[in-house]
């Protein structure tokens, strides 16, 4: 069985009521990924804003495998201690990565968080020397594009994970970047200039099952109607 682990910050995690991507992309690889496979991770919750906390399971379609490695405001530097243990514990065979917005925005600048990449790389590596990674890019948000210096952070980070994934790629450890996705927009995509509704959650599930589909031949072209 293939045990995929979601690692994220908010938009991974996902708040009370909502789908959240993981399902989106779990749903259309029941359809298109012709083997056994689960999700994976040591969390299961929901954010839930009227707490502020990661207390719920509210999720808009409960019956899917919840598991996941995410946090509402966790960036790399929260998961790079916290990977080895989950990669071991939870036997995952491929880490799909959305991180990077919540560090350039309060802990790291692009290059210390490049930095954190790879210890992450490393940490999951010491924990399955066969892990395989697929790894998206900061995606546009409200900061980017109303605050220039940030926008010139997330440029420069993406450059250097792309720099990153393309040092540390190897056979026996594949590291793939995913694109970001197509035509993503702000207004018609999230339902705050940042999280994902409904048309996001499934552009950020087509981003990880696209890349997944060319570079490896799992599952098939992303389709928003199987999800």
């Amino acid at each position: 069985m293939l045990r995929f682990m979601p690692v994220g910050d908010s938009m991974t995690i996902g708040s009370a009521g909502e789908h959240t991507w993981r399902h989106r992309l779990w749903r259309h690889l029941c359809s298109a990924y012709g083997g056994p496979f689960t999700f994976v991770g040591p969390r299961e919750t929901l954010y839930d804003k009227a707490a502020d906390a990661p207390t719920s399971l509210a999720y808009a379609e409960p019956e899917f495998p919840r598991a996941h490695l995410a946090g509402w405001g966790e960036g790399w530097a929260h998961m790079v201690p916290l990977i080895g243990e989950a990669v071991r514990e939870c036997r995952a065979d491929v880490l799909l990565v959305s991180l990077g917005l919540i560090d350039l925005g309060f802990y790291t600048n692009a290059e210390q968080t490049a930095a954190n990449v790879r210890s992450f790389v490393a940490e999951a590596r010491a924990a399955n020397a066969r892990i395989s990674m697929v790894m998206l890019p900061v995606i546009p948000n409200i900061r980017a594009a109303s605050d220039a210096s940030f926008a010139e952070q997330v440029t420069r980070f993406n450059e250097l994970l792309a720099k990153t994934a393309a040092d540390l790629d190897e056979p026996r450890s594949p590291l793939l970047l995913a694109s970001p996705p197509a035509a993503y927009d702000i207004h018609t995509d999230t339902y705050d200039g940042t999280h994902p509704n409904a048309n996001g959650e499934h552009k950020l599930a087509a981003a990880f099952a696209e890349a997944m589909y060319e570079a490896w031949g799992v599952g098939q072209t992303y389709t928003a109607g199987t999800s």
